[in-house]
């Protein structure tokens, strides 16, 4: 049996336990003081900043704006000045992260407590045991305390889960869920929509995630798709969204580390475009480190292509503007790993990021690239 998080407090004179929630994997903190309406928001932000988290028993909207003004105050320390100081991208983008994992520590000490049944026992709480249950599963008898930045995520996701992500080119929704990244960024999908395809009997979709990619390839007329990933809630998810579409018959979601077995005339993959440690569980879908996806993917590639199929890579050149890898690396990974280049798409990002000017990575987003490389054997 896995073994639970525990967090301990005391008040008046009362020693208090509950069980831990991080889905960021975050150790429970070890001063803990409680708080309501009556603290401010300078209090609430230099107790944070001292490494105290606090655990609201005040109205649930009061915690929420609490939280708001110590977003504020942490934005006005420095942010920009800190980043240009840096004198390379590389610097700035280490930089822009320490800032962030410093900001997501702070917020991270206002906590909200969680009864066994998955309520919030305070004034104006919103209903988020459905919300709960499906991140966490049902529950588990025991009380609990999570911060209320993460529960805000965990609600967050959920709406996004039932509403859907719509995809044009697909012409139908993704259901998205917790913990597995979102297809909100539609221009990779329209780089899938768009590149002729070199068969239609079979494909592999490897780290399939959301199942996007394989829905939408089983759409343009493969026959049978095979879609892989090794994490369980990816897995749930792709078939969820598989039996929605109705493509149960047409695309089998397997586990597997990267590849299945046999060979396609047609493998694709979209692994997470910056080679960079994740902080937290939920940062793989965007952190691969050391590029280890990207190269198992291109390393193992030859050995699954029929001898006139096409691996399709997707991935963004944000990397290449920060400095953490470089064109000449890519290509040389490709020609190790028994590759040539036999064409290649390509798309500006529309997120609102790559126009804001105030972004600590403007200038790096604002030059970016997202590309389908369409890779043979040699």
């Amino acid at each position: 049996m896995t073994e639970v998080a525990l967090i301990e407090w005391q008040a008046l004179d009362v020693r208090h336990t509950a069980r831990w929630r991080s889905e960021a994997g975050v150790l429970p903190p070890k001063r803990v003081v409680e708080a309501d309406d009556s603290m401010t928001a300078d209090v609430a932000y230099r107790l944070a900043c001292e490494g105290t988290a606090i655990l609201w028993r005040g109205d649930f909207h009061n915690a929420r704006q609490l939280l708001q003004a110590m977003a504020r105050r942490l934005d006005k320390s420095g942010r920009k000045k800190t980043v240009k100081a840096a004198a390379t991208p590389a610097e700035a983008f280490n930089l822009h992260r320490l800032r962030q994992g410093q900001r997501a520590q702070v917020l991270g000490k206002l906590l909200v407590p969680l009864a066994a049944d998955f309520s919030i026992p305070l004034r104006r709480a919103p209903e988020v045991r459905e919300a709960c249950i499906e991140a966490w599963g049902e529950p588990d008898g025991l009380a609990s305390v999570v911060s209320l930045r993460e529960l805000q995520g965990l609600i967050g996701a959920y709406e996004w889960r039932k509403k859907g992500v719509p995809i044009s080119t697909l012409g139908a929704s993704i259901h998205p869920h917790y913990g597995v990244f979102s297809p909100i960024r539609g221009e990779y999908v329209d780089l899938v929509a768009d590149a002729p395809l070199p068969a239609t009997e079979l494909a592999f979709d490897i780290g399939t995630g959301t199942g996007v990619l394989a829905a939408l390839l089983a759409k343009r007329g493969i026959k049978r798709v095979v879609a892989t990933d090794q994490d369980a809630r990816a897995l749930i998810c792709a078939r969820e969204n598989m039996a929605r579409l109705g493509l149960t018959g047409q695309v089998e979601v397997v586990q597997a580390d990267l590849f299945p077995e046999g060979r396609a005339p047609l493998v694709i993959c979209n692994p997470p475009w910056l080679p960079a440690k994740p902080s937290s569980p939920l940062e793989y879908a965007v952190y691969d480190p050391e590029s280890r996806m990207l190269r198992g993917f291109l390393q193992g590639l030859a050995d699954h292509l029929t001898d006139q199929g096409e691996g399709w890579l997707i991935i963004s050149d944000l990397a290449e503007h920060l400095g953490l890898r470089s064109r000449e690396e890519l290509l040389s990974w490709i020609e190790t790993a028994g590759l040539r280049v036999v064409g290649r798409l390509e798309v500006r990002p529309r997120h609102a990021k790559a126009q804001d000017v105030e972004d600590a990575l403007h200038h790096a987003r604002s030059a970016e690239v997202t590309a389908l490389w369409r890779l043979a054997r040699r």
